[in-house]
């Protein structure tokens, strides 16, 4: 089923005239434009799904299959490559939508539900040819994945491409629940990048890693195949793996590139893929009997730049530097972006004008990482609550006053009230989030031990332990995002897990505080307790971080592309102060009238679809709005119907998770939205109502 093909750039030993077939050379022909494989592209390879044992979407599982168990591997020390495919695709599709019945799953999304939302009684699979290739500098040190799938739906006289860029850390298949699939009914290609930051792990106790196709290898037989390898001698891998045993490296929290900085860049390479696998499909032969003539450019190909988190700050990024027109919209869910800091726009809601909106993501993670542990502690276990306070970083005479106090904290930093009731469940998240974008804005080594932190997996009593060898064999799907635990190196009497650590100012299991207060202080410049300025190694840390930071800002100027955003009011891992509201307003004050950047804000929707199962008396999935926001641009640049309005959507929560979610709880985005729900832009003020 799988055809493995190479593509060979012109050498010397082809005629000068087929050479310069673009400019008719040696005849009176018209000159064609041949279809030229991109220079940064490596080997292609290609497979074919027949829509029945095998598909694009489920990798054959289907609607049933997803929202089953865990497929099992043949031999779970050595999946083949199409049973990572499988499992990868079923993980995945999983982690960015609820899959039960009651929150939608099969009623208003999912395989089965088609393009017009009409509700199937089959699995929804979709045949189809998949293309995967590295993006890389002939280094074998970036090998971005790129994948291009093209539905057997796909007609080349009504072209449409999507992009599919990872949300999170994930990989190649990371958007395949999201705009992959609203992308694949619709009959378009998808485009996807994992964004050189999909999981890639290297476990230094064997020298493996991942290739391409997820199988695992040793570092030196994988050579140029390997997703990631971490940039170090042999000595230096060696002690160390003595030193600091079960310890781990992924491309990116390690690969000291900075892989944000391109994401931009890498999704609209994924779209010049895309360009090229159409067009050696559907593109006649040329003159010279083996190239292909193109035959769809952006003139003739409607492309929308799509996905969630931060595959949406990509598709934002990729629009901002697009300078050959490819991309003709952007929808943009829930999108990590990080607008310029600038004074030049402000936003209120109510009327009342927010502080500091735009804050970068690794000020307000950091800021997070210090209080939601504390929000989240228990009686039993309230050493974070009890170190900030000793720090004077918190208030409080009891716990419930402590807690009261952190959430007060968090909304001042600009956070909504509207995720007080989240912020408990996202204090993991954020450490996450603290200690990977360290790593990664610092161009840091794994062996660099940021403020004492390290990845490992850990056992129950929060110890270092190795993967096993069919956890490594099953990484490319079950470790996608960022594998392993937070490790804190510091902690009083040896590394434990974050949760477990025990600061060395304050001697207590305080869940690591001395390492989030570095990282903090990274953050900001200033000691994070005392204010004072930072001095030697930590200073040039921060730096380091700040530097990073700034290379992943967003201009907010999309080109006049139109653009719909839609985003969570609850979300509280991408606050919408901090990233959607403000650069809606960046971008009014950076193209003013020739904007056509829409905003959609919808209450009760929060970040992560999974919630609405978990908390259904506070959460609906915003998944439904991301495929009726492609909808609406879809119909925009094929039929020149008219964007919808910026607007508030008021979803309406279930009483429990017994109940169907149906369009009552998650009304259309309006037409014409009600006075009380409109969003405005005056100028560079940004109005969101209440």
């Amino acid at each position: 089923m799988q055809t493995m093909i190479t593509i060979t750039r012109a050498g010397t030993g082809m005629s000068l005239c087929a050479m310069l077939a673009l400019a008719g050379c040696g005849s009176n022909h018209a000159a064609e434009e041949l279809n030229q494989l991109p220079s940064y592209l490596g080997m292609i390879t290609r497979a074919d799904y027949d829509g029945k044992t095998n598909d694009l979407l489920t990798a054959g599982l289907g609607k049933t299959g997803l929202a089953g168990a865990t497929p099992a591997y043949a031999n779970a020390e050595q999946p083949t490559p199409l049973e990572l495919r499988r499992n990868a695709i079923y993980a995945n599709y999983r982690a960015v939508l609820d899959i039960a019945a009651n929150s939608g799953y099969g009623t208003l999304y999912g395989p089965n539900v088609d393009a017009s939302g009409n509700v199937g009684a089959g699995e929804g699979l979709v045949a189809g040819s998949e293309y995967i290739a590295y993006a890389d500098d002939g280094t074998g040190k970036k090998n971005v994945s790129l994948m291009v799938q093209v539905p057997a739906s796909f007609d080349p006289e009504r072209a449409c491409i999507v992009t599919g860029t990872s949300s999170g850390s994930r990989g190649i298949y990371g958007a395949i629940g999201s705009s992959g699939e609203w992308g694949l009914k619709k009959g378009c290609a998808v485009a996807y990048a994992d964004k050189g930051s999909g999981t890639g792990l290297y476990v230094f106790e064997d020298d493996s890693v991942n290739l391409q196709n997820g199988a695992r290898a040793g570092r030196v037989a994988a050579g140029k195949n390997a997703l990631f390898v971490p940039d170090l001698s042999d000595a230096d891998r060696l002690a160390w793996s003595s030193a600091y045993p079960n310890r781990i490296a992924f491309k990116h929290a390690h690969s000291q590139q900075n892989p944000e900085k391109d994401w931009g860049k890498v999704t609209l390479q994924a779209v010049e893929m895309a360009y090229y696998v159409l067009n050696q499909r559907y593109g006649v032969l040329a003159r010279d009997g083996s190239s292909r003539i193109v035959r769809l450019t952006p003139k003739n190909t409607i492309t929308i730049a799509s996905s969630i988190s931060n595959g949406a700050g990509s598709a934002l990024l990729a629009a901002e530097h697009d300078t050959q027109d490819l991309i003709s919209g952007v929808v943009a869910s829930e999108p990590q972006i990080q607008p310029a800091a600038s004074s030049a726009y402000s936003v209120r809601q109510g009327g009342v004008q927010l502080a500091n909106p735009g804050r970068a993501l690794f000020d307000y993670a950091t800021y997070a990482a210090l209080y939601q542990p504390c929000v989240a502690s228990v009686a039993s276990n309230a050493g974070r609550c009890t170190a900030l306070l000793a720090k004077g970083l918190l208030n409080g005479a009891d716990l419930a006053a402590q807690q009261a106090d952190a959430k007060q904290r968090l909304r001042a930093y600009g956070w909504l009230v509207d995720s007080d009731p989240l912020q408990a469940a996202h204090a993991g998240t954020n450490i996450l989030v603290a200690v990977t974008y360290a790593y990664a804005y610092g161009k840091f080594s794994v062996t660099d031990k940021v403020c004492g932190f390290t990845f490992a997996q850990t056992d129950g009593s929060a110890n270092p332990i190795l993967f096993t060898s069919a956890q490594r064999a099953a990484s490319f799907a079950a470790q996608n995002g960022i594998p392993g635990s937070v490790v804190y190196e510091n902690s009083v009497g040896g590394a434990k897990g974050y949760t477990a650590g025990v600061s060395p100012s304050s001697n207590i299991a305080d869940q690591s505080l001395d390492g989030f207060l570095c990282l903090r202080s990274l953050a900001i410049g200033k000691d994070a307790v005392s204010g004072a300025n930072l001095q030697g190694t930590l200073e040039g840390q921060s730096v380091r971080v700040r530097a990073g930071m700034a290379e992943v800002a967003a201009s907010g100027k999309l080109h006049g592309k139109p653009a719909i955003i839609v985003h969570g009011r609850s979300d509280t891992l991408i606050p919408v102060n901090q990233a959607s509201r403000a650069y809606l307003g960046l971008n009014a004050a950076v193209e003013g009238s020739n904007s056509k950047l829409r905003y959609v804000e919808v209450t009760n929707a929060n970040h992560f679809d999974s919630f609405s199962s978990a908390l259904p008396t506070l959460i609906v999935p915003l998944h439904v709005y991301l495929n009726r926001a492609l909808d609406a641009m879809f119909a925009h640049l094929s039929v020149k119907q008219a964007l919808p309005p910026s607007q508030v959507v008021r979803a309406v929560t279930r009483a429990d998770a017994s109940t169907l979610i149906t369009n009552v709880n998650v009304p259309a985005i309006a037409a014409t939205p009600l006075a009380g729900n409109a969003i405005s832009v005056t100028g560079t003020v940004v109005d969101v109502p209440n």
